[in-house]
């Protein structure tokens, strides 16, 4: 690789993280109001009535002739006494605070915006992230003419919070979003790096041959049929608090290998590198919240491609664990190259191991795309981010480990074989699979997801998404604190 070809891998990955430095999203939430600025009414639909009650009766007559309901997210304009607008009456659900107001931004008339009245903590930072998230546009590659909207901080809103978690969403969301050319393994280590430079934390990278000398023998198998080398990106933050490892499957481009994808199923494959997008994002959490915890971050950034020496189906592959996999598809790739990522994650013996990974259309067809499948070996540690996705809005659903389908793996001359053998309960044995690199008494959650919205909705564009890491980032919070 040239000097020069190094140098435009590092600006580019450098301007995905950097971006919203350079035109930060929290410019669109302000310190102070003007003269200008103009009040917010947030209302139920149950406590509609009560609020036109006491107004003046021009205003009842205007809204119940704008039809306005109070729905979550619809809102109506409110007229001043120069027939100008005077403010907004904005329908809000007090369960789902997050998404309420998150189309205002772009919705309302430019200007500065202030919410009028009282709000618990709680549901001041969801309605300021939720205003952030309105903002997020990927503008690496297309300009954008019309601005946003800014809103006045609300009172008791937590805002270091609220900005840590608006910009690792939008680091995970911009990452996905970079097409594969500009965001491959390289690429992908470089943005790493940089994350890594912000917080003062300690980089590495196993790069190509590397691999095969440090023991990561199926991360080089996957990845050595691409012109862009494999890697292992390998981030450590902090110095006290209980251990947590986080796994990201990092397959900037799946073409499915020599079991080729159709162009239907390729057509979206930039996202296969969702899972590492995740865990960068929740690191950025982690870091820019200071949380007291020993953090490490594994990456196994690869791009699945086919030439002369890709491996092939029915290939034996050596994995880090001393495992020996039969390749039954070199579609079921991410599963290969996570699995020497968990077996080193595993040689510190973590408190708390989560992987992500964009991994099986299987979970897909179980919960649809919206609904991250979650694998846990622990009861306690489940049921927390089962309980944390309630009160984030960020919903899981627990799937079985079920041991009797691991016979489902079995092959007749390796260890295991990286698909089963029937064509049911795919994201089942997907985890399963992973499950064998996991050592037995470390807590550990696999998360298997989309990480992608098929189409827009209010502060949640078409295109890729985070998702779990807000249920993630509260459970990680309640871990430490009980630890």
């Amino acid at each position: 690789m040239s000097a020069t070809h190094e140098t435009d891998i590092l600006l580019a990955a450098i301007a995905v993280v950097e971006n919203r430095k350079s035109d930060p999203m929290t410019k669109y939430l302000t310190a102070r109001a003007t003269a200008e600025t103009r009040p917010i009414h947030l209302v139920t639909k149950d406590g509609l009535k009560g609020w036109l009650k006491k107004q003046p009766v021009a205003v009842r007559r205007w809204v119940e002739a704008s039809a306005f309901d109070a729905a979550a997210g619809r809102f109506t304009l409110l007229p001043d006494e120069k027939k100008g607008v005077g403010g907004v009456l904005a329908g809000i659900d007090d369960a789902d605070m997050l998404w309420s107001c998150a189309a205002l931004p772009a919705a309302l008339p430019f200007g500065r915006y202030a919410i009028e009245g009282e709000l618990s903590g709680e549901k001041a930072s969801a309605l300021a992230l939720g205003w952030l998230l309105g903002t997020y546009r990927f503008d690496r590659y297309k300009s954008f003419d019309k601005d946003f909207s800014s809103l006045v901080w609300p009172k008791e809103a937590d805002q270091q919070a609220v900005v840590a978690m608006a910009e690792g969403i939008c680091l995970t969301r911009d990452l996905i979003n970079t097409p594969a050319e500009d965001m491959g393994p390289a690429e992908l280590a470089e943005a790493a790096k940089t994350l890594a430079k912000t917080h003062k934390a300690r980089f590495k990278a196993v790069v190509g041959e590397d691999l095969l000398k440090k023991n990561y023998p199926s991360i080089h198998a996957v990845g050595r049929a691409a012109e862009k080398a494999p890697r292992l990106i390998d981030l450590k933050w902090g110095s006290k608090g209980p251990r947590i490892t986080l796994v990201g499957k990092g397959v900037c481009f799946d073409s499915g290998g020599l079991d080729l994808k159709s162009s239907g199923g390729m057509k979206m494959m930039k996202k296969d590198m969702g899972g590492s997008a995740q865990v960068l994002g929740l690191a950025s959490m982690i870091m820019a919240s200071r949380l007291p915890v020993r953090l490490r971050v594994l990456i196994p950034a690869v791009e699945n491609a086919v030439s002369g020496n890709a491996f092939r189906p029915l290939d034996v592959l050596d994995t880090r664990k001393g495992l020996t996999v039969e390749v039954g598809n070199t579609d079921a790739e991410g599963r290969l190259v996570l699995s020497d990522a968990l077996t080193e994650a595993c040689s510190e013996s973590p408190d708390l191991l989560i992987d992500f990974a964009t991994l099986t259309g299987a979970a897909r067809v179980a919960l649809g795309t919206d609904l991250p499948a979650m694998f846990c070996n622990d009861d306690a540690v489940a049921a927390m981010l089962l309980r944390h996705g309630e009160t984030e809005g960020d919903p899981l659903w627990r799937m079985p480990l079920h041991k009797p389908y691991r016979q489902q793996l079995e092959s007749k001359v390796a260890d295991l074989c990286n698909i089963s053998n029937g064509p049911y309960g795919g994201a089942i044995t997907a985890a399963l699979f992973l499950e064998h690199f996991v050592e037995g008494a470390t807590p550990w959650v696999h998360f298997d997801i989309m990480a992608w919205n098929l189409g827009s909705r209010p502060g949640r564009p078409e295109g890729g998404e985070s998702m779990g890491v807000r249920a993630t980032f509260g459970m990680i919070k309640e871990f430490i604190a009980k630890a």
